[in-house]
């Protein structure tokens, strides 16, 4: 190809509000070609027609017997318009043709066509400046049509067409190879230019696009601008960015969405096949860089002039931007890198320019894209409108958990929706489930503690008290809670600082407990459920592995039977937390690695002889027997009785 510039793309140096459009362009063919008939059309044009209809490239050719008026026909006009790509064949009797160059003004017109011109045994300067055999047919059209003003916007286009970067065919080259060239440029185009697919029902979309256009700075050309996408997993990251990819990634010189970077980089060799793959996406051209070394200095090389639009997936390490991405100046002025990542911290290391939160659908939002999916309705039908608001409460605004019910849900009676909420209020759905793990398997062991027990005991407790109860653990919570913050897998909420976590991660963390040990909850690390604490509690034979209970019955004052030994197994016990429960007996035993021991009506005035206290962080023994506590308990220990 000629080096001038890239391929002309008219929308490529103009950004708008309407660049983001929610509507994408509606093309019905991949190609338009513009000829001189007399010139190619049974030669080249025939042999390039028929490799792209081989290659599956659906192709507009203007009909032998389409007859001339004035004007190019509207039919014409029609298909250009709707061409993702019009290969123009600049031969050398095509200037002595008003309709051959009314079709290229035409073209030029269009704000979203690829153009790509073909020098045709004639050089891109005789086009340029209408010189040489290029030059005398011109003229001859000049003499015959005496339109100075006509002629004037033809030299223009001409001059523009020249300057594009194209194909150059030279006497000595065999066509059959120069038309392969061209096809797989054109293959390339078409795949860059295919829409990335996208949600079915774009619910809460559009506003959400709309801020994320304010953070990039798109009308500003003399910068280089990172932006940062984060959330927790099924938030919808992913499909913000696809979408915002489809709407402008035609607006640059180039653009690359690498998908599932995280996946990817796993690989062997999957850091450098990502480099090939942007490399490819915005050149055009197949490489293999071999290593990554060489591939940060071929991407800086080869795109530090190019404005292109970058969008990196999924990222989860920091040496995943460093060989994708690296330092503005591997981009031209212009471009813009925006990351997705379940990591607010990596984004902050990286000093991206701005950071955006996705954040969770509200009410309407949320019963509308269920109802979508489970009734293709806005609506749920009427019948089951209080479940459907149930299931929608179940996941709070999640865009994923919402289209996976919904989805799951279609077609089944009342009665199976109850059923099926039933279980997945105990088991988590298995397609929720896998994506919100990810956040989890990446996390260091003290970072899993931590939000394990947040998951199980310590959601909604002030900040202060939960910092204090993880340092004595050992779980450096300092660094553990900030962590869990950037990754989206905690908040903490109000002017108290209370510490709170969205339902299904608290689902997801009491099934990853749960799958420890699924038939025997003794070998488990926390237990939540009353029927499993039940058991154990009566149960109380041989060791056990359990740190941690949280006892709440559905139906409260009711009285659990209890051996007096039933504790004497449990040395790791680090929580125990009685809401509502009434037992027959206080425990003759407590384990002293007690970090808090909160338990509503406690039965008996005294704690066991052998308990000590000496770790203890909290003590709440409310509505219980006990009315004072003796020297043994230090003054650190937060009472409450």
């Amino acid at each position: 190809m000629t080096s001038s510039s890239m391929a002309f793309q008219s929308g490529a140096s103009t950004y708008s509000s309407s660049s983001l459009s929610s509507s994408t362009h509606l093309w019905n063919h991949d190609v338009f070609l513009s000829f001189r008939g007399e010139d190619v059309r049974y030669g080249f044009i025939s042999h390039l027609h028929q490799a792209l209809n081989q290659r599956g490239i659906k192709t507009y050719i203007d009909s032998i017997n389409l007859e001339r008026g004035e004007e190019i026909s509207p039919v014409l006009c029609k298909a250009i318009e709707e061409s993702i790509i019009s290969i123009i064949v600049l031969s050398k009797n095509y200037a002595e043709s008003r309709w051959c160059l009314d079709e290229l003004l035409k073209i030029l017109d269009c704000k979203e066509t690829i153009v790509l011109p073909i020098f045709y045994h004639v050089d891109p300067s005789e086009v340029r400046h209408q010189k040489g055999i290029f030059g005398e047919s011109f003229d001859k059209l000049g003499d015959k049509l005496k339109d100075n003003a006509k002629m004037l916007k033809w030299k223009v286009a001409l001059k523009r067409v020249a300057d594009l970067s194209g194909f150059t065919l030279a006497k000595c080259r065999k066509e059959s190879e120069f038309i392969l060239e061209i096809i797989q440029w054109v293959d390339l185009k078409i795949v860059n230019q295919t829409p990335l697919s996208v949600a079915k029902y774009p619910i809460g979309i559009e506003s959400r696009i709309q801020d994320i256009y304010q953070h990039l700075s798109i009308g500003n050309n003399d910068i280089i601008s990172i932006v940062g996408i984060f959330g927790t997993g099924g938030i919808g990251k992913t499909t913000i960015s696809k979408d915002i990819y489809n709407r402008i990634s035609s607006q640059f010189e180039g653009s690359c969405f690498l998908e599932e970077v995280r996946e990817t980089s796993k690989q062997s060799g999957g850091l450098i096949k990502l480099q090939n793959t942007l490399l490819y996406d915005i050149l055009g051209t197949s490489w293999d860089v071999h290593g990554k070394n060489r591939g940060i200095n071929v991407i800086h090389d080869r795109l530090r002039s190019k404005r292109i639009l970058l969008i990196l997936d999924d990222v989860d390490e920091l040496v995943q931007l460093e060989n994708l991405v690296g330092d503005r100046d591997w981009f031209g002025s212009g471009s813009r890198i925006i990351i997705t990542t379940r990591d607010q911290h990596l984004l902050e290391v990286f000093e991206v320019d701005s950071k955006y939160e996705m954040m969770i659908l509200d009410d309407n939002e949320a019963l509308q894209l269920f109802s979508l999916h489970a009734f293709k309705e806005k609506e749920p039908q009427k019948d089951f409108m209080d479940i459907s608001k149930q299931v929608t409460k179940y996941a709070q605004g999640l865009p994923l958990a919402l289209v996976v019910l919904g989805s799951d849900l279609k077609s089944q009676s009342i009665q199976e929706w109850k059923s099926a909420m039933d279980k997945y209020k105990n088991i988590p759905h298995g397609d929720i489930q896998k994506v919100l793990l990810v956040s989890y398997a990446g996390m260091h062991d003290a970072d899993k503690e931590i939000f394990l027990d947040i998951a199980f005991f310590f959601k909604r407790e002030s900040l202060e008290n939960v910092m204090k109860i993880f340092d004595s653990c050992g779980f450096y919570p300092n660094h553990g809670i900030k962590r869990l913050k950037d990754k989206c897998l905690i908040t903490i909420e109000g002017h108290n600082k209370r510490v709170g976590m969205h339902d299904l991660l608290q689902a997801m963390g009491r099934e990853i407990v749960r799958r420890e040990s699924p038939k025997k909850p003794s070998k488990r690390s926390r237990l939540w459920n009353h029927e499993d604490i039940r058991k154990v509690l009566q149960d109380s034979t041989g060791p056990n592995k359990i740190e941690g209970i949280l006892l709440d019955l559905p139906e409260g004052d009711e009285v659990i039977s209890l051996h007096s030994e039933a504790f004497r197994n449990m040395e790791s016990l680090r929580v125990f937390i009685n809401r509502n429960a009434h037992f027959s007996c206080a425990p003759s035993y407590l384990s002293n690695n007690l970090r808090v021991l909160d338990w509503n009506n406690y039965p008996s005035p005294y704690l066991p002889p052998n308990f000590q206290g000496k770790n203890l962080i909290i003590l709440r023994m409310r509505h219980s027997l006990i009315k004072e506590l003796g020297d043994r308990f230090k003054p650190k220990v937060r009472t409450q009785l």
